[in-house]
Protein backbone atom coordinates (compact mmCIF):
# COMPACT_ATOMS: atom_id res chain seq x y z
CA UNK A 1 0.00 0.00 0.00
CA UNK A 2 1.33 3.41 -0.94
CA UNK A 3 0.44 5.13 2.29
CA UNK A 4 2.59 2.79 4.36
CA UNK A 5 5.92 3.69 2.81
CA UNK A 6 8.08 6.69 3.62
CA UNK A 7 9.54 8.65 0.73
CA UNK A 8 12.34 11.17 0.48
CA UNK A 9 11.52 14.65 -0.72
CA UNK A 10 14.29 14.90 -3.29
CA UNK A 11 14.65 18.65 -3.30
CA UNK A 12 18.28 18.35 -4.31
CA UNK A 13 17.22 16.78 -7.59
CA UNK A 14 15.25 19.93 -8.38
CA UNK A 15 17.90 22.39 -7.34
CA UNK A 16 21.12 20.86 -8.59
CA UNK A 17 20.58 21.44 -12.33
CA UNK A 18 18.90 24.82 -12.17
CA UNK A 19 20.45 27.13 -9.59
CA UNK A 20 23.01 29.61 -10.96
CA UNK A 21 26.61 29.24 -9.86
CA UNK A 22 26.06 31.88 -7.17
CA UNK A 23 23.40 29.60 -5.63
CA UNK A 24 20.98 32.52 -5.42
CA UNK A 25 17.28 32.24 -6.27
CA UNK A 26 14.97 35.05 -7.27
CA UNK A 27 11.81 34.97 -5.19
CA UNK A 28 10.46 38.00 -3.34
CA UNK A 29 14.06 38.56 -2.29
CA UNK A 30 17.40 37.17 -3.34
CA UNK A 31 18.68 34.60 -0.91
CA UNK A 32 22.39 34.42 -0.20
CA UNK A 33 24.18 31.15 -0.75
CA UNK A 34 24.13 30.55 3.00
CA UNK A 35 20.43 31.33 3.30
CA UNK A 36 19.59 29.07 0.41
CA UNK A 37 21.60 26.18 1.84
CA UNK A 38 19.89 26.63 5.21
CA UNK A 39 16.48 26.44 3.47
CA UNK A 40 17.54 23.32 1.60
CA UNK A 41 18.85 21.74 4.82
CA UNK A 42 15.47 22.35 6.47
CA UNK A 43 13.56 20.73 3.60
CA UNK A 44 15.73 17.63 3.44
CA UNK A 45 16.24 17.21 7.20
CA UNK A 46 12.84 18.03 8.65
CA UNK A 47 10.27 17.78 5.85
CA UNK A 48 11.49 14.78 3.87
CA UNK A 49 11.19 12.16 6.61
CA UNK A 50 7.60 13.20 7.34
CA UNK A 51 6.26 13.05 3.77
CA UNK A 52 4.59 9.77 2.88
CA UNK A 53 4.36 8.35 -0.60
CA UNK A 54 1.16 9.16 -2.42
CA UNK A 55 -0.38 8.60 -5.81
CA UNK A 56 -0.12 11.39 -8.36
CA UNK A 57 -2.70 12.25 -11.00
CA UNK A 58 -2.18 14.69 -13.86
CA UNK A 59 -4.75 16.40 -16.06
CA UNK A 60 -4.31 19.01 -18.74
CA UNK A 61 -2.50 19.88 -21.95
CA UNK A 62 0.89 19.53 -23.66
CA UNK A 63 2.80 21.12 -20.79
CA UNK A 64 2.01 18.04 -18.70
CA UNK A 65 1.21 15.30 -21.27
CA UNK A 66 3.46 12.27 -20.67
CA UNK A 67 2.57 10.56 -23.93
CA UNK A 68 -1.17 9.89 -24.17
CA UNK A 69 -1.34 11.50 -27.59
CA UNK A 70 1.14 8.94 -28.93
CA UNK A 71 -1.74 6.47 -28.72
CA UNK A 72 -4.09 8.72 -30.72
CA UNK A 73 -4.41 9.63 -34.38
CA UNK A 74 -3.63 13.32 -33.97
CA UNK A 75 -1.16 15.92 -35.17
CA UNK A 76 -0.52 17.02 -31.56
CA UNK A 77 2.26 14.51 -30.89
CA UNK A 78 5.86 14.64 -29.74
CA UNK A 79 6.88 11.23 -31.00
CA UNK A 80 9.87 12.04 -33.19
CA UNK A 81 13.53 12.87 -32.65
CA UNK A 82 14.83 15.15 -31.16
CA UNK A 83 12.03 15.12 -28.56
CA UNK A 84 13.35 13.15 -25.61
CA UNK A 85 16.99 13.73 -26.54
CA UNK A 86 17.87 14.29 -22.87
CA UNK A 87 15.35 11.86 -21.40
CA UNK A 88 17.04 8.89 -19.67
CA UNK A 89 16.23 6.63 -22.65
CA UNK A 90 17.34 9.33 -25.15
CA UNK A 91 14.18 8.57 -27.10
CA UNK A 92 10.92 10.47 -27.70
CA UNK A 93 8.28 9.62 -25.11
CA UNK A 94 5.39 11.88 -26.11
CA UNK A 95 6.56 14.60 -23.73
CA UNK A 96 6.85 18.03 -25.32
CA UNK A 97 10.32 18.45 -23.89
CA UNK A 98 13.96 17.60 -24.47
CA UNK A 99 13.80 15.59 -21.24
CA UNK A 100 11.61 15.64 -18.15
CA UNK A 101 8.47 17.72 -17.90
CA UNK A 102 6.76 19.30 -14.89
CA UNK A 103 4.93 16.16 -13.68
CA UNK A 104 8.14 14.11 -13.90
CA UNK A 105 9.99 16.60 -11.72
CA UNK A 106 7.15 16.77 -9.20
CA UNK A 107 7.27 12.96 -9.06
CA UNK A 108 10.97 13.25 -8.21
CA UNK A 109 10.06 15.67 -5.42
CA UNK A 110 7.54 13.33 -3.82
CA UNK A 111 9.84 10.34 -4.20
CA UNK A 112 7.74 8.45 -6.72
CA UNK A 113 8.32 7.12 -10.25
CA UNK A 114 6.92 9.19 -13.10
CA UNK A 115 3.27 8.50 -13.76
CA UNK A 116 2.51 6.54 -16.90
CA UNK A 117 0.12 7.83 -19.56
CA UNK A 118 -3.34 6.44 -18.90
CA UNK A 119 -3.46 4.97 -22.41
CA UNK A 120 -0.16 3.13 -21.94
CA UNK A 121 -0.51 -0.67 -21.98
CA UNK A 122 2.06 -0.73 -19.17
CA UNK A 123 -0.40 0.91 -16.78
CA UNK A 124 -1.54 -2.29 -15.09
CA UNK A 125 -1.16 -4.02 -11.74
CA UNK A 126 0.99 -2.22 -9.19
CA UNK A 127 1.82 0.53 -11.70
CA UNK A 128 -1.75 1.72 -11.22
CA UNK A 129 -1.02 2.50 -7.59
CA UNK A 130 1.56 5.13 -8.54
CA UNK A 131 -1.22 7.16 -10.21
CA UNK A 132 -1.75 8.08 -13.84
CA UNK A 133 -1.31 10.90 -16.31
CA UNK A 134 -4.50 11.72 -18.24
CA UNK A 135 -3.23 14.86 -19.99
CA UNK A 136 -3.52 15.36 -23.72
CA UNK A 137 -1.70 17.95 -25.82
CA UNK A 138 -3.92 20.52 -27.50
CA UNK A 139 -6.85 20.59 -25.11
CA UNK A 140 -8.25 23.52 -23.20
CA UNK A 141 -10.96 24.50 -20.80
CA UNK A 142 -13.41 24.67 -23.72
CA UNK A 143 -14.36 21.74 -25.94
CA UNK A 144 -13.84 23.77 -29.11
CA UNK A 145 -10.23 24.55 -28.20
CA UNK A 146 -7.71 22.63 -30.32
CA UNK A 147 -10.25 21.36 -32.84
CA UNK A 148 -7.52 21.53 -35.50
CA UNK A 149 -5.77 18.61 -33.75
CA UNK A 150 -8.85 16.43 -34.39
CA UNK A 151 -8.43 13.56 -31.93
CA UNK A 152 -7.41 14.67 -28.43
CA UNK A 153 -8.65 13.81 -24.94
CA UNK A 154 -10.74 16.73 -23.79
CA UNK A 155 -10.90 17.49 -20.10
CA UNK A 156 -14.19 15.83 -19.25
CA UNK A 157 -13.08 12.75 -21.19
CA UNK A 158 -9.94 12.79 -19.03
CA UNK A 159 -12.27 12.74 -16.03
CA UNK A 160 -14.17 9.78 -17.52
CA UNK A 161 -10.86 7.96 -17.75
CA UNK A 162 -10.19 8.91 -14.13
CA UNK A 163 -13.45 7.24 -13.13
CA UNK A 164 -12.46 4.21 -15.19
CA UNK A 165 -9.08 4.22 -13.47
CA UNK A 166 -10.76 4.11 -10.06
CA UNK A 167 -12.84 1.14 -11.12
CA UNK A 168 -9.69 -0.68 -12.25
CA UNK A 169 -7.89 0.06 -8.99
CA UNK A 170 -10.95 -0.95 -6.98
CA UNK A 171 -10.82 -4.38 -8.62
CA UNK A 172 -7.18 -4.57 -7.53
CA UNK A 173 -7.26 -3.33 -3.92
CA UNK A 174 -10.96 -2.86 -3.11
CA UNK A 175 -13.23 0.20 -3.11
CA UNK A 176 -12.33 1.50 0.35
CA UNK A 177 -8.58 1.43 -0.28
CA UNK A 178 -9.14 2.99 -3.69
CA UNK A 179 -11.07 5.89 -2.20
CA UNK A 180 -8.27 6.38 0.32
CA UNK A 181 -5.64 6.32 -2.43
CA UNK A 182 -7.51 8.94 -4.47
CA UNK A 183 -8.33 11.17 -1.48
CA UNK A 184 -4.69 11.14 -0.35
CA UNK A 185 -3.25 11.68 -3.83
CA UNK A 186 -1.60 14.76 -5.23
CA UNK A 187 -3.30 16.14 -8.34
CA UNK A 188 -1.97 18.56 -10.96
CA UNK A 189 -4.15 20.31 -13.52
CA UNK A 190 -2.82 22.62 -16.23
CA UNK A 191 -5.32 24.31 -18.55
CA UNK A 192 -6.00 27.67 -20.16
CA UNK A 193 -3.13 28.49 -22.48
CA UNK A 194 -4.61 26.73 -25.47
CA UNK A 195 -7.91 28.54 -25.00
CA UNK A 196 -6.05 31.67 -26.06
CA UNK A 197 -3.28 30.41 -28.35
CA UNK A 198 -5.28 27.68 -30.09
CA UNK A 199 -8.71 29.24 -29.94
CA UNK A 200 -9.30 32.96 -29.33
CA UNK A 201 -6.10 34.12 -31.09
CA UNK A 202 -5.65 31.13 -33.39
CA UNK A 203 -6.74 33.06 -36.46
CA UNK A 204 -7.84 36.66 -37.02
CA UNK A 205 -11.54 37.08 -36.32
CA UNK A 206 -11.87 33.62 -34.77
CA UNK A 207 -15.35 32.50 -33.76
CA UNK A 208 -14.65 33.10 -30.07
CA UNK A 209 -13.11 36.55 -30.68
CA UNK A 210 -16.22 37.53 -32.61
CA UNK A 211 -18.43 36.17 -29.85
CA UNK A 212 -16.59 37.77 -26.90
CA UNK A 213 -14.47 40.79 -26.15
CA UNK A 214 -11.34 39.56 -24.37
CA UNK A 215 -12.45 40.49 -20.81
CA UNK A 216 -15.78 38.75 -21.36
CA UNK A 217 -14.05 35.69 -22.81
CA UNK A 218 -11.91 35.45 -19.67
CA UNK A 219 -15.04 35.61 -17.50
CA UNK A 220 -16.56 32.81 -19.59
CA UNK A 221 -13.41 30.67 -19.31
CA UNK A 222 -13.34 31.08 -15.54
CA UNK A 223 -17.01 30.09 -15.26
CA UNK A 224 -16.26 26.93 -17.24
CA UNK A 225 -13.13 26.22 -15.22
CA UNK A 226 -15.23 26.38 -12.05
CA UNK A 227 -17.24 23.40 -13.34
CA UNK A 228 -14.01 21.51 -13.99
CA UNK A 229 -12.60 22.09 -10.51
CA UNK A 230 -15.86 21.17 -8.81
CA UNK A 231 -16.06 17.96 -10.85
CA UNK A 232 -12.50 17.08 -9.90
CA UNK A 233 -13.44 17.46 -6.24
CA UNK A 234 -16.51 15.26 -6.78
CA UNK A 235 -14.21 12.58 -8.19
CA UNK A 236 -12.25 12.48 -4.95
CA UNK A 237 -9.38 14.95 -5.42
CA UNK A 238 -8.41 16.57 -2.12
CA UNK A 239 -5.07 18.22 -2.90
CA UNK A 240 -4.89 19.87 -6.30
CA UNK A 241 -2.19 22.08 -7.81
CA UNK A 242 -3.76 24.42 -10.39
CA UNK A 243 -1.30 26.23 -12.65
CA UNK A 244 -2.23 29.51 -14.30
CA UNK A 245 -1.27 30.38 -17.83
CA UNK A 246 2.38 31.14 -18.41
CA UNK A 247 3.85 34.08 -20.30
CA UNK A 248 2.15 32.99 -23.53
CA UNK A 249 3.15 36.05 -25.53
CA UNK A 250 6.85 35.38 -24.96
CA UNK A 251 6.93 31.96 -26.65
CA UNK A 252 9.18 31.80 -29.73
CA UNK A 253 6.14 30.99 -31.87
CA UNK A 254 4.54 34.27 -30.89
CA UNK A 255 7.78 36.24 -31.29
CA UNK A 256 8.19 34.81 -34.79
CA UNK A 257 4.72 35.98 -35.79
CA UNK A 258 4.31 39.25 -33.89
CA UNK A 259 7.62 40.61 -32.59
CA UNK A 260 9.90 43.10 -34.33
CA UNK A 261 12.57 43.47 -31.68
CA UNK A 262 12.09 40.46 -29.42
CA UNK A 263 9.29 41.98 -27.36
CA UNK A 264 6.55 39.65 -26.13
CA UNK A 265 3.22 39.65 -27.97
CA UNK A 266 1.10 42.13 -26.04
CA UNK A 267 -2.32 40.62 -26.75
CA UNK A 268 -1.45 37.27 -25.18
CA UNK A 269 0.33 38.90 -22.27
CA UNK A 270 -2.80 40.96 -21.63
CA UNK A 271 -4.88 37.77 -21.79
CA UNK A 272 -2.67 36.17 -19.13
CA UNK A 273 -2.88 39.30 -16.97
CA UNK A 274 -6.68 39.13 -17.10
CA UNK A 275 -7.02 35.37 -16.69
CA UNK A 276 -4.59 34.52 -13.89
CA UNK A 277 -5.92 36.82 -11.11
CA UNK A 278 -9.45 35.62 -11.81
CA UNK A 279 -8.24 32.01 -11.56
CA UNK A 280 -6.74 32.74 -8.13
CA UNK A 281 -10.05 34.30 -7.07
CA UNK A 282 -11.93 31.25 -8.37
CA UNK A 283 -9.69 28.91 -6.39
CA UNK A 284 -10.23 30.94 -3.22
CA UNK A 285 -13.99 30.87 -3.83
CA UNK A 286 -14.15 27.10 -4.43
CA UNK A 287 -11.97 26.44 -1.38
CA UNK A 288 -14.35 28.60 0.69
CA UNK A 289 -17.32 26.56 -0.58
CA UNK A 290 -15.59 23.32 0.39
CA UNK A 291 -14.36 24.66 3.70
CA UNK A 292 -10.71 23.72 3.22
CA UNK A 293 -7.79 24.57 0.96
CA UNK A 294 -8.10 21.71 -1.53
CA UNK A 295 -6.95 23.78 -4.51
CA UNK A 296 -3.57 25.52 -4.61
CA UNK A 297 -2.82 28.18 -7.23
CA UNK A 298 0.58 28.26 -8.91
CA UNK A 299 1.56 31.57 -10.52
CA UNK A 300 3.14 30.13 -13.66
CA UNK A 301 3.24 33.54 -15.29
CA UNK A 302 5.54 35.02 -12.66
CA UNK A 303 7.63 31.85 -12.59
CA UNK A 304 8.11 32.22 -16.35
CA UNK A 305 8.81 35.93 -16.26
CA UNK A 306 11.57 35.54 -13.67
CA UNK A 307 13.82 33.65 -16.05
CA UNK A 308 12.49 35.18 -19.26
CA UNK A 309 13.29 38.68 -17.99
CA UNK A 310 16.67 37.73 -16.49
CA UNK A 311 17.88 34.69 -18.42
CA UNK A 312 21.55 35.09 -17.50
CA UNK A 313 20.73 34.92 -13.80
CA UNK A 314 19.38 31.41 -14.37
CA UNK A 315 22.19 30.26 -16.64
CA UNK A 316 20.40 30.79 -19.97
CA UNK A 317 22.03 32.47 -22.96
CA UNK A 318 18.62 33.23 -24.47
CA UNK A 319 14.99 33.29 -23.41
CA UNK A 320 13.70 34.13 -26.87
CA UNK A 321 15.14 31.58 -29.31
CA UNK A 322 13.93 27.99 -29.10
CA UNK A 323 16.52 25.23 -29.01
CA UNK A 324 14.69 23.24 -31.69
CA UNK A 325 12.89 24.77 -34.64
CA UNK A 326 13.32 26.93 -37.69
CA UNK A 327 12.65 30.46 -38.87
CA UNK A 328 12.81 33.59 -36.70
CA UNK A 329 13.53 32.64 -33.08
CA UNK A 330 13.25 28.99 -34.21
CA UNK A 331 9.56 29.64 -33.69
CA UNK A 332 8.06 28.50 -37.00
CA UNK A 333 6.51 25.06 -37.30
CA UNK A 334 7.29 21.92 -35.37
CA UNK A 335 10.48 20.52 -33.89
CA UNK A 336 11.52 17.79 -36.34
CA UNK A 337 14.61 15.73 -37.19
CA UNK A 338 15.59 18.37 -39.79
CA UNK A 339 15.07 21.39 -37.50
CA UNK A 340 17.86 23.53 -36.10
CA UNK A 341 18.97 21.94 -32.83
CA UNK A 342 21.07 23.59 -30.14
CA UNK A 343 23.92 21.47 -28.75
CA UNK A 344 23.32 22.45 -25.09
CA UNK A 345 19.71 22.47 -23.96
CA UNK A 346 20.64 23.72 -20.48
CA UNK A 347 21.33 27.23 -21.77
CA UNK A 348 17.97 27.63 -23.54
CA UNK A 349 14.72 28.53 -21.77
CA UNK A 350 12.54 27.21 -24.61
CA UNK A 351 12.85 23.75 -26.08
CA UNK A 352 10.51 24.24 -29.05
CA UNK A 353 8.22 27.01 -30.27
CA UNK A 354 5.96 26.77 -27.20
CA UNK A 355 7.40 24.50 -24.51
CA UNK A 356 10.12 24.97 -21.87
CA UNK A 357 13.30 22.96 -21.66
CA UNK A 358 13.76 20.53 -18.80
CA UNK A 359 15.95 23.10 -17.08
CA UNK A 360 13.19 25.72 -17.24
CA UNK A 361 10.71 23.13 -15.98
CA UNK A 362 12.95 22.57 -12.98
CA UNK A 363 12.91 26.28 -12.19
CA UNK A 364 9.11 26.22 -12.31
CA UNK A 365 8.82 23.15 -10.08
CA UNK A 366 11.30 24.55 -7.61
CA UNK A 367 8.97 27.51 -7.09
CA UNK A 368 5.96 25.20 -6.85
CA UNK A 369 7.81 23.32 -4.14
CA UNK A 370 9.28 26.15 -2.09
CA UNK A 371 7.99 29.44 -3.54
CA UNK A 372 6.66 32.33 -1.48
CA UNK A 373 3.16 33.82 -1.67
CA UNK A 374 4.30 35.66 -4.79
CA UNK A 375 4.25 32.31 -6.58
CA UNK A 376 1.98 29.97 -4.60
CA UNK A 377 -1.37 30.60 -2.92
CA UNK A 378 -2.44 29.76 -0.27
CA UNK A 379 0.71 27.65 0.28
CA UNK A 380 3.54 26.00 -1.60
CA UNK A 381 3.75 22.27 -2.25
CA UNK A 382 6.22 21.56 0.56
CA UNK A 383 3.88 23.15 3.09
CA UNK A 384 0.86 21.35 1.64
CA UNK A 385 2.61 17.98 1.79
CA UNK A 386 3.72 18.55 5.35
CA UNK A 387 0.14 19.38 6.35
CA UNK A 388 -1.20 16.40 4.45
CA UNK A 389 1.32 13.98 6.01
CA UNK A 390 0.07 14.90 9.48
CA UNK A 391 -3.45 13.87 8.47
CA UNK A 392 -2.65 10.57 6.74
Amino acid sequence: MLSYHTSTLKAYLLIRPLVPVSLSITMDIKFSSLGFLISLFFIVTFLAPQVKSRAFFVFGDSLVDNGNNDYLVTTARADNYPYGIDYPTRRPTGRFSNGLNIPDIISEAIGMPSTLPYLSPQLTGENLLVGANFASAGIGILNDTGIQFINIIRIFKQFEYFEQYQQRVSALIGPEATQQLVNQALVLITLGGNDFVNNYYLIPFSARSRQFALPDYVVYLISEYAKILRRLYELGARRVLVTGTGAMGCAPAELAQHSRNGECYGALQTAAALFNPRLVDLIASVNAEIGQDVFVAANSYQMNMDYLSNPEQFGFVTSKVACCGQGPYNGIGLCTPVSNLCPNRDIYAFWDAFHPTEKANRIIVNQILTGSAKYMHPMNLSTAMLLDSSRI
